[in-house]
């Protein structure tokens, strides 16, 4: 256990590189196991999910093995066996469920237990259900663990019940290996959706319609393993910094950003009155997606005239949502915060107020965050959610004066080695072991 001493008010200055995505890598491993024989991934980011699923597969007999500079190999040629599986894991991570569709043409029976990850009220997983059934992925839900039995997979029509990006993820591998061809309508074109879908096809899976919210598969008996295939750059890391910078008042350029996924935040701040240039505009390691460098500089920020929400790709990224409103809390005037997606996280935006943000809780969904706050320092934990803990650190970084944060290995589980990157680009964090 560890905790971070911030020491605020600094300005940030130079440059910040945006990590490897988070997500991408943590669909794409367990897509891994559909794979007989050593796949090696390059840029896999260096935190604490990714250790955790990698744990997991080695767990039910895959080999696994991290290498130098972000590359990771797993081979999952060898007999899994799941009664062996890391339960506690299972338990930590939601990403465990990414097991059904993974293992959906090679497990006939089952049993894990039911997965953690983030706090933010009722996630169902009934979604899940309604898209892998129609494949002949059945499972069932019993107290504390689900029981999973695969039939011979049969391709078929899907429209999904919920554009979530993991049971989208969840239905794309189950559908690679059934036999026909199968339409997924209503599908998330989320930025780990399409590199999990890019990785597939270069492992030999047939999918057309990738980036738009109807795939066509049609089904292959077997994927070949691969050699150095790049993760793409984390759009959500990317905005943090972006964030960090605007909130400071710096003038910073964050590297390698996948513009696709960042448009509409950076059309949103641009309405608010910030400058930033675009530098360098060029294809990503593994070809498919447009990155370039942002440079950040300060402005004098007014509120949106509109409120503002998140929705599925293309549109103004969920968990990027949330890193607005200490944006917000800096720009003169009064928003609305819109937070639809999950049950509680617009209620975790409270803790702010301890740091100076004027947030005023509307409903479970809905806040109003009032503009010009005066940041002021203080010592808090972070709360059991990924992106609403980062923007405590991201306000503390902005508040003059000396604050404590605790807890941090909610942050630590997305962001590789992000107290290191700050500092280097002027921040004063100090890490101490509790």
């Amino acid at each position: 256990m560890s905790h971070v001493v911030i020491h605020g008010g600094k300005k940030l200055h130079g440059s910040v590189a945006t990590q490897p995505n988070k997500n991408s890598a943590m669909a794409i491993l367990f897509a891994c196991l559909m794979i007989k024989g050593p796949t090696t991934l390059v840029d896999v980011p260096e935190i604490d999910d990714v250790d955790q699923a990698l744990s997991l597969l080695e767990s039910i007999g895959a080999t696994v093995a991290r290498q130098a500079n972000g590359r990771v190999m797993v081979d999952a040629s060898g007999r899994l066996n799941l009664a062996k599986i890391n339960s506690k894991v299972a338990k930590s991570i939601r990403t465990s469920l990414l097991l059904w569709g993974a293992l959906a043409a090679r497990e006939k029976t089952y049993k894990i237990s039911k997965s953690g990850g983030c706090h933010l009220g009722e996630r169902t997983v009934r979604p899940h259900f309604y898209a892998l059934e129609k494949l002949g992925v059945h499972v069932t839900s019993h107290a504390g663990f689900y029981s999973v039995r695969n039939s011979s997979l049969q391709a078929a029509p899907i429209v999904m019940y919920e554009s979530g990006d993991m049971t989208t993820e969840n239905a794309i591998m189950a559908a690679v290996l059934a036999s026909g061809v199968t339409t997924i309508s209503m599908a998330s074109a989320n930025y780990q959706v399409q590199d999990l879908c890019y990785f597939l096809q270069k492992a030999g899976a047939k999918i057309s319609g990738i980036g738009s919210t109807t795939l066509t598969i049609t089904g292959v008996k077997r994927l070949r393993p691969l050699k150095n295939y790049p993760i793409m750059p984390d759009p959500i890391a990317a905005m943090t910094f972006i964030a960090a910078a605007i909130v400071t008042g710096s003038h910073l350029t964050i590297t390698n950003c996948p513009l696709q996924f960042l448009e509409l935040e950076l059309c949103k701040l641009e309405v608010m009155g910030q400058k930033y240039i675009l530098h360098q505009k060029r294809q990503s390691k593994n070809g498919k997606f447009q990155i370039a460098d942002i440079e950040i500089f300060p402005s004098r920020l007014k509120a949106l005239p509109d409120k503002i929400y998140g929705r599925p790709f293309p549109g103004l990224n969920i968990d990027n949502l949330v890193l607005f409103i200490p944006i917000l809390a800096a720009a003169k005037g009064r928003t609305m915060v819109h937070d639809w997606a999950y049950e509680n996280r617009a209620v975790y935006s409270l803790d702010l107020q301890k740091l100076g943000v004027k947030v005023t809780l509307l409903d479970p969904h809905r806040l109003w965050v009032e503009g010009q706050a005066r940041f002021a320092p203080a010592n808090l934990e972070c709360p059991p959610a990924l992106r609403p803990a980062v923007n405590l650190l991201i306000t503390m970084l902005a508040a003059k004066g000396t604050s404590t944060l605790s807890n941090i290995e909610v942050i630590d589980r997305g962001y590789e080695n992000i107290y290191a990157l700050l500092n280097k680009a002027g921040a004063e964090i100090e890490i101490v072991k509790d």
